[in-house]
């Protein structure tokens, strides 16, 4: 998910894309723990997505 598809979302709505990509994360993390993970770039830019999702819910907190 984009910058821009988040900034129209409000913040509980954040928070819940928030807690699922924590939870693909995890499930990754898992993967390639017991080596079924092929694509590891996945990883990072489920790292990235989490700090984007965020960063846009501390922006919006901050507007308040």
């Amino acid at each position: 998910m984009n910058t821009a598809e988040l900034r129209t979302k409000d913040a509980a709505g954040i928070e819940a894309e928030i807690k699922a990509l924590q939870k693909a994360h995890f499930n990754l993390r898992m993967q390639k723990g017991t080596q079924q993970l092929s694509n590891t770039g996945q990883l990072g830019d489920t790292r990235r997505a989490i700090a984007r999702a965020k960063t846009v819910l501390a922006e919006k907190r901050a507007a308040k």
